[in-house]
């Protein structure tokens, strides 16, 4: 049986100041907009047996057997309608928000911080960045994945991914991780500013209309908390904007496959909306933290073709909040209590 491998730190220098760092991760994105760039990345990403819950060998006969085959073909072709030429809007968005937290920290925290950036499915992976991170002397590291309502598919998929690196490190710093924070009053006042500051320069549509990333059915019947979460956020934002009940609604969407997801789905919900005399419908995506392919390009043009296509006027997507100053004050906020007792963070801790 072969030995451990354990990746240490040879030749590091112990007298090396110890320093807190932060690292953030979101889901990824390919590294460009073409097929084979999708093939790699949807192997990795519908390869993880928390995102896809089926028997390994069944599942991987139909990932590499069927959607391999076709679906990367198709992803791009999404993927090239929402590309910029600083290149995926989900990383340049995501480094955006790192380096303004970076910055944030830096005036805020009484010692040193160093905020990092991985991304769980492609560049730079969840490994690389802690072992980087180490290296620069990180001995504490506090985790903040960029999803507000936690679920076993996506910050349980980043529980993991640490977990295995942390396994191969001789000398792991000290570790926190951020579970949620779906309910922060911080985050959805944060939210509640955003959309009343568009409604201020756009004008307030007919309906504002919630849309969530889906998970299928069967994995909150098997206990996972996103549903009740997703709920939890849409019901203190509707309370906070002073909404009732047939101003604002939720919906589910980027279902895939034939097994029932969480409902009402999306697309459905805005050709329903249209057909009942909705002219103009608002959509806020309070699941995501920055811009992606799934609200660009699925919400706001997919799905705004699907309510036009359906008799309505118009379908207008409120943007994330992205590395707005209300984001970046609310998770600096979040990672100061999480982080509480840290020399790097509480004046007149010891070290």
């Amino acid at each position: 049986m072969p030995a451990h491998h354990y990746t240490g730190l040879a030749g590091q220098s112990y007298d090396q100041p110890a320093q807190a760092g932060v690292l953030l991760v979101n889901l990824g994105t390919p590294d460009a907009p073409t097929a084979p760039a999708l093939r790699s990345y949807l192997a990795e990403f519908l390869g993880d047996p928390r995102v896809i819950e089926y028997p390994r060998w069944l599942w991987w006969l139909i990932l590499h057997g069927v959607i391999l085959r076709h679906r990367p073909a198709r992803s791009a072709h999404a993927y090239a309608r929402v590309w910029t030429p600083e290149g995926s809007p989900l990383r340049v968005g995501s480094e955006k928000l790192a380096a303004a937290l970076q910055a944030r920290l830096s005036r805020s925290a009484p010692g040193p911080v160093r905020v990092g950036l991985a991304m769980r499915y492609g560049k730079p992976s969840v490994r690389e960045q802690i072992q980087q991170m180490q290296r620069a002397g990180v001995r504490r590291l506090l985790v903040l994945p960029l999803y507000p309502q936690y679920s076993g598919t996506s910050t349980g998929s980043v529980i993991d991914a640490v977990a295995d690196t942390f396994r191969q490190l001789r000398w792991p710093p000290e570790l926190r991780i951020i579970n949620g924070y779906y309910d922060d009053a911080g985050h959805i006042d944060a939210l509640a500013q955003s959309i009343e500051r568009w409604w201020a320069e756009h004008g307030r549509g007919d309906r504002l209309l919630l849309s969530f990333h889906g998970i299928p059915q069967r994995y909150v019947a098997a206990g996972d908390p996103y549903l009740h979460q997703c709920q939890a956020t849409g019901r203190l934002l509707r309370e906070r904007l002073g909404l009732d009940a047939s101003q604002l609604s939720m919906s589910f969407q980027s279902r895939v496959g034939r097994e029932p997801w969480l409902q009402p789905y999306t697309d459905e919900t805005v050709r329903r909306f249209a057909a009942e005399g909705v002219r103009r419908l608002d959509i806020a995506c309070p699941g995501f933290a920055v811009d992606c392919l799934e609200t660009l390009e699925e919400i706001a043009m997919q799905n705004a073709e699907f309510f036009t296509g359906a008799g309505g006027e118009a379908l207008r997507y409120i943007p994330a909040l992205n590395d707005s100053d209300a984001q970046v004050a609310n998770l600096a906020a979040l990672i100061q209590r999480h982080a509480h007792g840290w020399p790097e963070f509480t004046s007149g801790a010891a070290a």
